[in-house]
């Protein structure tokens, strides 16, 4: 392995863009492919976004969920064919090229010929693909860019004509009219979902007005509320709920007989009438949630209690049937059928008047209950009286050519003129604009093919249960509910650039042809046909099979809802069925897909709703649905805001593999949104890959030491020797890592990413805090070097299994140390990416990770009572006892354990007590959190007799295991037994203390001890010398000598004390201390520093570089007592390089011959009889 820099010099961001040299170097993504094309497929639906917008962080979170999960899969032996896709079509794409050449009609658009218009398209439409190709890429996900595929690409096209031709076979497509979102600005219908894009709070009218029942005795008149003016022309009935009880109510000043709710009656207007509007809404106008606009609403002062006088109460059933006088005549054509009351429980009293009007073309409700009412049919031609450019057509005589919002105040003037305005204001509420244009959006009714999504329901709820979702309320709710709810789908949009219909009539509207693929279009038309686009094709007729006197079939205009192209990605994406047949059909329904919450409204439901159609089956076996990224304000990301910072900033100063890791590990990945802060990324480095990276860089550090003396190079012992190492640590680290293999699997598994990163959080920290911590010794090789090679064996294999396990997670991070530590094993793979996934072995020591995880609570425990009596870490303590019921753990902590147990804490003595009467009283509390919900109404009773436990009590139920109270039996999680410590009477407060976390408890003795203060004196100097290292710039591995003065007057005692604890002093270092006499006087000084007041001592220290050392007397008689000779000899020697001269040394075995002094004889030297390596060789060969 090669050496590595140090932490604070790594750069993570530079380290990826080497990595992303190496993989394109090595080909890496197509190679993987290659190695597992024979294994079983694993199917990966990648949804198409537009490519004319740049990433930003839903992407990338998206785009890392998908990454994560193939890699994953990839390791595990699957084949995982991953193709990046563009969503061609649609809105984004013409609203882009209305921009650039100021398009602001339909008209235009035909002036200037679809053909040029569709081609100005088709331009644009991979503007921005370098740039999503690069932020991608340097994200680290693996994908094929070159073999993408387009929504626009004929092979696609056809896969859709196909796809629609198998529902109109299955009778799941007709013609109709859907009332939608509709952008005058773009002059296109819209859907919901995009209608839901752009919400802001706008000042419309608020008006009442009456509709006179015919032949009412009191000449009564329906009161209906609105904020839509314009759809007043239009009105064909009022709509009512049966259920609900009506007052017909005489206003006491003017005569006027109104009919409402009898709960909105106070909603007439009063005496004198205020400008506020009332409370109610009628959102089908305005929202498909009636709800919505009533929440958002400010209640005004009702009417007088005198001021109107009930005549009657009414049900609503006996007012349905009944006609009324029409508001205007436009529609008198329709008197026969409409202008009548009717029911439907969308119609509530919470707001409005309880009467809604209604206008079939310019509500979805409208429209349903007009329908079912036989006031219009399905399946003849409505009419629409507003024209695509939202202006009042001519049928409309009186505001012909208007805009309609324009023509509000004009209607309201009208409506008061003909005496029927009941009241008039104002009122701001939630208004949708168009996402793109910004033009308000009117709901529309307009011509459609629809899918008969009512038809399949009850399978659509079928197969949603077969799927797997992360998170799972999303399916069981959010999902669920909107299948349920589910409506015909229009799948067609009258626009240009899309792909058409593939629908062609006879004029006479008696012959349809549904063509399912480019051959069969060639055929029936005679016509060769390389591209589907309607510039391409709306020239083509086919011939009436009725005979020529029939004339031709001619393709309708429309295109297709660019959600059916995504919802066909499945299909075609591969050109099924005219290619890859055997692929999909045992393949299908895929395995995995993954996009945000809104998506469930989207691609989810598309998916979901064409696959249902088709088969019978879920298009997805597997879904993750992450949440929305905001900024750290809570606000969307906005760029004009600037309210969030680049991702590719990020990136350069942090890197992707941080990035990434920080939205994993957030409440974005289970379908929740996310505060995005820089901050957080720095926070993954700082927590997650800097102790990881110390960690490896400690391994790679100890294996070069090898190597610096002379040792063999490092190659990993065996894992399967190595899980018979006796040492605890050994076993402990092996376990765990098992228990990371086995926890992350299961996870991944069950595609609970966001899980991952806190176990590994932990992990890593035990194995920096706990393993090389605590093994420093062995690592250095201060405990032999076969212990050392075990040692350091084991931290490679842990460091290489992390990094497989990883892999996913961080490629950049784990390929960078991948690629060194691959360097010590022959037949390694090329990349960590091809390497297979760890599997778990079941080896576990369950015992020992349990222990090792509370010894680490003691060891903290301690600390805490330390700090609370300021006791310092190097003042050494007396005895603590340990206290548990388990004999098996205080076997562990006082026999293999207990050793890093006194190092930590600083105490000669661990006494074990398993009595917990002894030094702690013991009380029950109940687990809220655990027994809330379950509980329910019964906490409180079961609370009560969980805190009345008696002490035998939680004694036997820690025995059992488990216990009755109230008719509920709770287990050891469900109840929280806390142990308060019970001072022995004959000690001090300021002499005993304890802590404990509830299962073990930790007492330490406190009182001072004079036979102590020598062994405290000794770590002063050990964590002084140590410090000076650090001030030095020395790393770990760097061998140094260190020579000791005491500046005392009386320099004996201090010295006394060193010599008694000589062994300590030396284990700490790693060499013995030196006395100043013995510092060479060619030595190299690196540091030299002096300390006063040291527990009242002071002292003075020099490191230096390690210096040969000479026997004069001996070099002096193999010379015969030639001076010259040795005086020559000690400064070759002295010139060498100092670890070469070193390694030959250990070659010769503790000898070499030195011949090559011009002038005087050779001479063989001996280690220990001539000269020493280290004044510490010499110094410890004298005692």
């Amino acid at each position: 392995m090669e050496e590595v820099c140090d932490g604070k010099d790594f750069s993570f961001p530079r380290q990826e863009e080497e990595i992303l040299k190496l993989w394109e170097r090595i080909d890496a993504f197509k190679t993987q492919l290659h190695l597992t094309e024979n294994k079983p497929e694993y199917v990966f639906y990648d949804g198409p976004p537009f490519a004319t917008g740049l990433p930003h962080y839903g992407h990338i979170l998206a785009g890392t969920i998908k990454d994560i999960v193939t890699r994953y899969q990839s390791m595990n032996g699957r084949h995982v064919t991953r193709r990046f896709g563009w969503d061609c079509h649609g809105v984004p794409v013409e609203h882009e090229i209305d921009k650039k050449l100021g398009i602001t009609t339909r008209d235009q658009v035909l002036q200037m010929g679809i053909d040029r218009y569709n081609e100005e398209c088709r331009s644009i439409v991979t503007m921005y693909v370098a740039e999503w190709e690069k932020v991608v890429t340097r994200v680290g996900r693996w994908i094929d860019f070159r073999n993408d595929y387009k929504t626009m690409d004929p092979n696609y096209m056809e896969s859709l004509w196909w796809v629609f031709s198998q529902l109109w076979e299955k009778g799941l497509v007709y013609r109709g009219f859907k009332v939608t979102p509709y952008s005058s600005g773009l002059k296109t219908a819209l859907s919901n979902f995009e209608a839901g894009l752009d919400y802001r709070d706008v000042s419309d009218p608020a008006i009442m007005v009456s509709f006179p029942l015919i032949g009412d005795p009191h000449g009564g008149a329906l009161v209906a509320w609105t904020t839509t003016p314009w759809t007043l022309p239009s009105n064909l009935a009022l709509c009512i709920n049966a259920n609900l009880t009506y007052v017909k109510a005489r206003d006491k000043t003017s005569g006027s007989v109104y009919i409402v709710a009898e709960s909105r009656l106070s909603q007439l207007p009063s005496k004198k009438p205020k400008g506020g509007a009332a409370d109610g809404v009628e959102s089908s106008k305005i929202s498909t949630s009636k709800s919505k606009e009533a929440a958002n609403e400010k209640p005004r002062k009702g009417a007088d209690a005198g001021q109107y006088e009930v005549l009657e109460k009414i049900q609503g059933t006996s007012l349905l049937g009944l006609k009324y006088v029409p508001l205007f005549d436009y529609f008198s054509d329709y008197s026969d059928v409409a202008f009548k009351v009717v029911g439907d429980s969308y119609v509530t009293d919470d707001s409005g008047t309880g009467v809604v009007h209604c206008a079939p073309a310019f509500g979805e409700d409208d429209y349903r209950v007009c329908i079912a009412s036989n006031i219009i049919q399905k399946d003849v031609n409505l009419v629409v009286a507003v024209d695509s450019d939202g202006c009042f057509t001519e049928r409309i005589v009186d505001f012909k050519g208007r805009y309609v919002k324009d023509a509000d105040k004009d209607i309201i003037t009208a409506v008061k003129a003909k005496g029927r305005l009941v009241s008039s204001g104002s009122m701001v509420h939630s208004y949708p604009f168009c996402w793109r244009s910004g033009t308000p959006l009117l709901y529309r009714a307009v011509p459609s093919w629809f899918i008969a999504v009512e038809n399949i329901k009850e399978k659509l709820i079928e197969c949603n249960k077969q799927t797997y979702w992360v998170p799972d309320y999303v399916k069981e709710k959010r999902f669920h509910n909107w299948l349920e709810n589910a409506r015909d789908w229009a799948v067609s949009r009258s626009r240009f650039w899309g792909t058409p219909l593939p629908i062609w009539i006879s004029e006479d509207g008696q012959e349809i042809v549904i063509i399912d693929s480019i051959s069969k279009l060639e055929k029936l038309s005679g016509v060769k046909v390389t591209d589907l686009h309607r510039h391409k094709i709306d020239h083509i007729t086919i011939p009436s099979s009725r005979g020529p006197s029939y004339g031709t079939l001619r393709r309708v205009e429309d295109v297709f809802d660019c959600w059916f192209e995504s919802g066909s990605m499945p299909y075609a994406y591969i050109h099924y069925p005219f290619e890859n047949v055997a692929l999909f059909e045992n393949n299908f329904p895929g395995h995995f897909v993954a996009e945000g919450l809104d998506q469930t409204r989207g691609w989810f439901y598309t998916l979901m709703v064409l696959s249902t159609a088709l088969f019978g089956k879920p298009a997805f076996q597997n879904l993750i649905c992450n949440g929305l990224v905001l900024a750290e304000d809570g606000k969307k990301m906005s760029k004009s805001l600037r309210n969030f910072p680049p991702p590719m900033e990020v990136i350069d100063e942090y890197g992707a593999d941080a990035l990434r890791l920080y939205i994993v590990n957030s409440p974005v990945v289970h379908g929740e949104p996310m505060r995005f802060k820089k901050e957080g990324t720095f926070g993954v480095v700082k927590d997650v890959f800097l102790p990881w990276y110390n960690a490896y860089r400690f391994l790679v550090q100890n294996a070069k030491r090898l190597e610096i003396e002379g040792l063999a190079p490092f190659v990993p012992v065996d894992i399967s020797k190595l899980q018979l190492s006796t040492n605890v640590l050994d076993q402990w680290i092996n376990s765990a890592t098992e228990s990371l293999v086995q926890f992350v699997r299961r996870e991944m598994d069950a595609y609970r990413l966001y899980t991952v990163v806190p176990y590994l959080l932990k992990f890593i920290n035990n194995l920096t805090n706990i393993y090389v911590r605590f093994n420093r010794k062995r690592l250095k090789g201060r405990t032999g070097e076969e212990d050392c090679r075990v040692s350091l064996s084991t931290l490679y294999h842990v460091l290489l299994n992390t990094c497989k396990v990883m892999a996913p997670f961080t490629p950049f991070f784990t390929e960078v140390l991948f690629q060194n530590l691959r360097k010590v094993v022959n037949g390694s793979e090329e990349s960590i990416h091809y390497c297979s996934y760890p599997t778990a072995l079941g080896k576990r020591e369950e015992r020992i990770e349990q222990s090792v995880s509370r010894m680490m609570t003691i060891i903290d425990l301690g600390r805490n009572i330390r700090e609370r009596h300021n006791k310092p870490i190097k003042t050494p303590l007396r005895e603590m006892i340990v206290v548990h019921p388990s004999t098996d753990f205080l076997e562990d902590i006082t026999g293999k354990l207990k050793e890093y147990v006194v190092e930590e804490l600083n105490i000669r003595s661990v006494v074990p007590c398993n009595d917990p009467l002894k030094y702690a009283g013991l009380r029950a509390e109940p687990n809220f959190n655990a027994l809330g919900k379950r509980l329910g109404k019964s906490m409180g009773a079961v609370a009560k007799e969980v805190k009345s436990m008696s002490q035998a009590d939680i004694l036997a139920f820690e025995g059992s295991g488990e216990s009755i109270f109230c008719g509920h039996t709770l287990k050891l999680g469900d109840i929280k037994v806390l142990r308060e410590f019970k001072r022995p009477v004959d000690v001090k407060e300021n002499e005993i203390d304890a802590a404990g976390d509830g299962d073990v408890l930790v007492v330490l003795d406190l009182r001072p001890d004079d036979s102590l203060f020598e062994l405290g004196m000794a770590r002063e100097v050990v964590n002084r010398i140590q410090k000076s290292r650090k001030k030095a710039g020395l790393e770990p591995t760097d061998v140094v000598e260190v020579f000791f003065q005491s500046l005392d007057e009386d320099k004996h005692v201090l010295e006394r004390i060193l010599n008694t604890h000589e062994q300590y002093v030396r284990e700490a270092l790693g060499s013995p201390l030196l006395p100043f006499s013995l510092l060479p006087t060619n030595a190299v000084i690196l540091f030299e520093e002096k300390f006063y007041g040291v527990l009242g001592s002071s002292f003075s220290i020099i490191l230096t570089r390690p210096s040969l050392v000479f026997n004069s007397d001996a070099v002096l008689t193999s010379f015969s007592g030639n001076k010259i000779f040795a005086e020559n000899l000690q400064t070759y020697l002295w010139s060498r390089d100092y670890s070469s001269l070193k390694s030959e040394f250990l070659v010769g075995k503790g000898k070499i011959h030195v011949s090559c002094i011009e002038g005087q004889p050779a001479i063989d030297l001996t280690l220990g009889e001539h000269l020493f390596l280290t004044a510490g060789d010499s110094f410890i060969s004298r005692c």
